[in-house]
């Protein structure tokens, strides 16, 4: 049942009965049961939910099995055709895994292409449905700046009261801030957003006194709190903006099917003002989708959790998703870091479905702003990625939820599987030509082409959706425009990709060794990379980058041809990383008409106003200040007579 509800008129001022200035409700504890990943106590039929994707699911894997088979079977022909060497054999292992890797991937593309070719177009409008639970929306924060977080909240809620149903959402921001002067910035600009919002009984305030198990510890405190008051949970990062009509239409998913635990949307990246976010953005918007639609497509509801911009059944994430420390020391033991993949592999466990919702437009994030700030936060990733090695073997998973784990794992274990690919070749084409084989060059060539198809192919799927569509082609610049950005996109993802696989590859042996990430709030704003920087990050990258290329050179001439992107990419690491990060280059990049998305064409209204209300925050630092000093200033006390005088002293 579907109505339209027109925004509320405005309400009459009436005093209010209950406690002022409540930071939190009423406690609604809910128990959160620590699982155990050695035994299967939940069963994973418990709701009696079935929904097979055989078919898909076999085909997707057949194909991948059958695609890396021939081509392993092509680059055994052009490794060894007079026997095989050690080095032969290890490369030709290498090449399967990666290759198969590539190869899934691509055909999951394939089928979110033909999804969405085939798709009605679902842009017209759709009534507004009916909800009646109460939900929850929380945002966690690390040391985040205040005025980001605020503006979010307040865009938020004016976005759910314009729907009329904001008596139905609480927003929680959850601290775990251990600056002592943004903590009461949190604290001071929450109380005053409540009484500007006149809504103090839905925003509250959170910091805990101990910050145990980072974001995953944060979200099982407040369940364990207030859990129990809520039918479902939406979780946001700072960063994370969603409009009134996403959440709204999140919560009617989760009232239809009383079997789904998780939704997750697919959320658009906004607000990129530096080249290298800009690069993200518009990769996200172009390629993600189809992307998205096509691991929706064969997971069905054995979906994943990307940890923010996603709806949970509360009661469904207490029973199931209660996080236990891994055993050992750091990096691999203690808390799991990344557990995002993990909560959705447990709730799947006890029986509740976990989906995707590719189609819900409406939900947005920001990307790191520099290279550097990329990789810094892929650090933190590699290490809670590489902790699943140690829950693949969990009791009870469903077969995909493992695959999704695996395919975590491998998302940074590829990046030194590509160098010893790289460095194992180079060794392969010494022998050969040392033995005087010839390569067959046509071959190797088509080879080549193939593997690079399997990684372009998407991303012009992707191009190809958009530029159908007059509406969003327009919006992207043109065809032209669109088709010069994707090409442009290709071409600087080439040349820091080899840069990219240097620093994950360091990652990863960092993490082996037993050396933890720490926990340090995201950069998220931009400013300029300098060059003293750049040369400490990437002084290192730019020698290997020549060395491989004069090494390559001695060897073979052709080597070198072969290997130019990943030699040129290093050498030019340290220019390629400040230009990228630069807000000036973002700007000239799209005053030429490039990396154009449709959210910059026409800016979300949720996101105008978060803005607005970001710039508005920052002019009121003088007036917040002097409050400060207002409630910090020492108390005087007033002394008639003191020597012929009045003197007023400084209370004790």
């Amino acid at each position: 049942m579907d109505r339209v509800t027109a925004r509320s008129p405005a309400r009459p001022w009436k005093p209010r009965t209950g406690p002022a200035l409540r930071s939190l409700p009423p406690r609604r504890p809910l128990a959160m049961p620590v699982q155990d990943l050695e035994r299967d106590t939940m069963g994973q039929a418990c709701l009696g939910f079935t929904d097979s994707r055989a078919w898909r699911r076999t085909l997707v894997v057949g194909l991948t099995a059958v695609s890396t088979l021939g081509a392993t079977g092509v680059m055994a022909r052009l490794l060894a055709p007079k026997g095989f060497a050690i080095a032969d054999g290890l490369m030709l292992a290498l090449f399967a895994l990666l290759f198969s890797w590539v190869a899934f991937a691509f055909i999951s593309a394939v089928a979110g292409f033909v999804l969405m070719w085939r798709a009605r177009d679902l842009e017209p409008w759709r009534p507004q449905p009916i909800i009646f639970t109460r939900t929850a929306l929380l945002m966690p924060t690390y040391n985040e700046d205040p005025g980001r977080i605020l503006s979010g909240v307040q865009a938020i809620y004016e976005e759910l009261e314009a729907l009329g149903v904001a008596e139905l959402y609480d927003i929680f921001v959850l601290s775990d801030t251990r600056d002592a002067a943004i903590a009461q910035a949190e604290a001071t600009g929450v109380l005053r957003l409540r009484l500007k919002l006149d809504a103090p009984d839905r925003i509250f305030y959170r910091r805990r006194a101990l910050n145990l198990d980072r974001k995953a510890g944060n979200i099982a405190d407040w369940v364990m709190r207030s859990g129990a008051g809520y039918e479902s949970m939406i979780i946001l990062d700072a960063d994370s903006l969603m409009t009134g009509d996403t959440i709204l239409r999140l919560t009617a998913a989760m009232e239809r099917d009383r079997r789904v635990g998780l939704i997750q949307t697919l959320p658009s990246i906004i607000g990129a003002s530096t080249l290298f976010a800009r690069l993200q953005q518009f990769a996200a918007r172009i390629y993600g989708p189809v992307i998205a639609q096509g691991q929706a497509w064969w997971s069905g509801a054995e979906g994943n959790y990307w940890g923010h911009n996603a709806i949970i059944r509360t009661r469904a994430f207490a029973d199931c998703a209660g996080l236990p420390h891994i055993k050992g020391g750091k990096p691999f033991g203690g808390h799991i870091m990344s557990h995002d993949f993990v909560e959705a592999a447990l709730l799947r466990r006890g029986g509740w479905a976990v989906r995707m919702a590719p189609d819900l437009t409406g939900s947005f994030e920001e990307a790191p702003p520099s290279l550097l700030d990329m990789a810094v936060r892929d650090r933190r990733w590699c290490q809670g990625n590489l902790q699943h090695s140690a829950v693949l073997g969990a009791k009870g998973l469903h077969w995909v939820s493992r695959l999704h784990l695996a395919r975590g794992v491998l998302a940074y274990l590829t990046a030194p599987l590509w160098l010893a690919f790289l460095v194992v070749g180079g060794v392969v084409w010494a022998q050969q030509r040392d033995a005087g084989q010839a390569v067959d060059a046509a071959t190797a060539g088509a080879l080549f082409a193939a593997t690079m198809a399997l990684l372009l192919i998407p991303k012009i799927m992707g191009a190809v959706l958009v530029a159908r569509r007059r509406a969003s082609r327009l919006a992207c610049g043109g065809t032209i425009s669109l088709a010069l950005s994707v090409l442009a996109e290709i071409a600087i993802s080439a040349l820091m990709a080899p840069v990219f696989m240097l620093m994950h590859s360091r990652a990863v042996v960092e993490v082996l060794r037993g050396r933890h990430s720490g926990w340090a709030a995201q950069q998220r704003d931009e400013g300029r990379l300098k060059f003293k920087q750049a040369w400490r990050s990437h002084w290192l990258h730019t020698a290997l980058g020549l060395a491989w290329a004069g090494a390559a050179f001695a060897l073979d001439p052709v080597l070198l041809v072969w290997t130019s992107p990943v030699a040129l990419g290093l050498v030019l690491a340290i220019p390629l990383s400040m230009a990228t990060s630069r807000a000036d280059a973002g700007v000239g990049s799209r005053n030429l008409g490039l990396f154009l998305t449709p959210e910059e064409a026409e800016p979300p209204a949720v996101m105008l106003r978060a803005a607005g209300l970001r710039a508005q925050y920052d002019a009121e630092a003088p007036i917040r200040a002097e409050i400060d000093r207002l409630f910090r200033a020492p108390a005087q006390v007033y002394r008639p007579e003191v020597q012929g005088s009045t003197v007023y002293l400084q209370a004790a």
